[in-house]
């Protein structure tokens, strides 16, 4: 499968569910001083979700162009550690604003990535915000995926850290789940294993983030900030393009995934003065 091939899937499975594809919004955020540059797909429904706006839907997905080369998403000093990183990329998306929550979230993802993507359960690992539970057993994502046949050694909590998403210093944020996927040769490997989960390395690795977004952060004094309940609590995905490409075509690195194998080429051409 084609990385054109994947996108159009992943937007396609959305639209048959309900959602209205939204192009991609421009790299420089218009009306909104908090950003220098578009960092994530949720940035254009931004308004959306704090109640400010309304839109003739209520379910979307998106493939947005992000860059992320400082600021609160910094990928720039990742860039040549990893095999994942890049400061340009585009993230898959799908979003609900004030429809469905964490459960159908789940669901779609597993849908999407088991069962569409026929991706190996045995290499997924996931992620919940540790807090989760503390909001009472009908709002903790780790239900959620064991009901869509998550395994429960295989649900993870991290802290606020690892676990809990926000565009910048200010605006829409919450706790998230985050899909993981073991990239190694055999998943019976001693490195396929809840400790290499939000690891250093790339041999398991984040691929999906779906963020509960339920407050809004917001600077109340200098280095002071509260957390506000927004109007009603929705969904905003995030999955790069670039890796899930990667697991699709059995490859070690973005920069060899068709997206971008051919620009590799063409600038080792360039510096050889071909």
């Amino acid at each position: 499968m084609t990385g054109n091939e994947i996108r159009e899937k992943f937007l396609q499975y959305f639209e048959r569910h309900g959602h209205t594809r939204v192009r991609s919004s421009p790299l420089l955020p218009a009306d909104d001083p908090t950003l220098l540059f578009t960092n994530a797909g949720m940035n254009q429904f931004k308004d959306v979700f704090l109640g400010i706006e309304k839109r003739d839907y209520v379910r979307a997905c998106s493939s947005q162009k992000c860059l992320r080369a400082g600021g609160k998403h910094n990928d720039l000093d990742e860039v040549g550690k990893t095999a994942r990183h890049q400061t340009f990329f585009e993230m898959l998306g799908n979003f609900s604003f004030g429809d469905y929550f964490k459960e159908d979230a789940i669901k779609f993802a597993w849908d999407l990535l088991v069962n569409e993507y026929k991706l190996d359960p045995a290499r997924m690992w996931f992620s919940v915000y540790e807090g989760d539970d503390e909001v009472g057993p009908d709002e903790d994502a780790e239900k959620f995926w064991e009901q869509v046949g998550a395994p429960r050694e295989r649900i993870l909590r991290f802290g606020r850290k690892d676990n809990f998403w926000q565009m910048g210093e200010t605006g829409p944020c919450g706790p998230c789940s985050e899909i993981h996927y073991y990239m190694g040769a055999d998943p019976n490997d001693a490195e396929n294993c809840a400790a290499n989960v939000n690891g250093p390395g790339d041999t398991i690795t984040e691929i999906w983030n779906l963020v509960f977004m339920q407050f809004e952060r917001n600077e109340v004094e200098p280095g002071r900030y509260t957390l506000t309940p927004l109007p009603a609590p929705s969904v905003d995905t995030g999955m790069g393009l670039e890796r899930l490409t990667v697991v699709l075509q059995g490859v070690k690195s973005n920069y060899e995934t068709d997206l971008l194998s051919n620009v590799v080429e063409f600038t080792a051409r360039l510096s050889q003065g071909e």
